[in-house]
């Protein structure tokens, strides 16, 4: 028998998916949370086998809530089930632990086999956020394909050569700038790169893999 608990601050829907959720093949409720706080609280005392939250409560978020959980009872399953879907907040409760992530608009069936499916320890996402996954792991992969996104291809070449040692005067010839536009450049690129000086710029560029400093000819200052 799995054994479930309920997290979500409308006693309505509480009710609502209690009366879906107990009673189907293998599932039990055996506690209830009104906001994000009593269900820690009612996990810890009960040891279910998953935890059906949403993120928006009082007192205690449910990111929040589900990290402490996770931390205490890593074996308790969370399944995040919210009207909300925006990726911070997916990934944010990827983070704290949980297993599953359905909207509320998701259908009776699908969500009773969710729980059944996070009870045998299962990891389970509604089609619609499972796109947003895929999405979201494909810009990071194409963005770490290029180095330092932020920075315009030019700029970019600017940080290799100053990764490779030479001064602006060297990177103007070598680039076929002006002095000027090689400093707004230089500039530009410790905005974005939230560092302080050229040193530390080049440092970022170096633990990136940019210049080597075999090359270094000019004196960096």
């Amino acid at each position: 028998m799995t054994r479930v608990v309920i997290a979500d601050d409308h006693p309505v829907f509480r009710r609502g998916l209690k009366a879906l959720l107990d009673g189907e093949d293998g599932l039990e409720v055996v506690g209830d949370a009104a906001d994000g706080q009593e269900a820690v609280q009612v996990v810890l005392d009960l040891a279910p086998d998953v935890v059906v939250m949403d993120l928006h409560m009082p007192v205690m978020g449910g990111v929040e809530a589900a990290k402490q959980i996770q931390e205490a009872l890593p074996h308790v399953g969370v399944l995040v089930l919210t009207m909300h879907e925006d990726d911070e907040l997916v990934f944010a409760a990827m983070k704290a632990g949980a297993r599953g992530y359905l909207v509320k608009t998701t259908d009776d069936d699908e969500i009773v086999r969710a729980v059944q499916a996070i009870g045998a320890g299962e990891a389970i996402f509604s089609a619609t956020i499972a796109q947003r996954m895929m999405g979201y792991f494909t810009a990071i992969s194409s963005s770490k394909a290029v180095l330092f996104p932020q920075l315009t291809d030019r700029e970019r070449d600017v940080l290799e050569l100053m990764a490779s040692g030479l001064d602006n005067p060297s990177i103007a010839h070598r680039l076929t700038l002006s002095g000027k536009t090689v400093r707004n450049r230089v500039s530009a690129i410790f905005t974005k790169l939230q560092v302080a000086d050229r040193a530390q710029a080049i440092v970022r560029a170096r633990e990136a893999g940019l210049g080597s400093p075999s090359q270094m000819g000019t004196q960096v200052t």
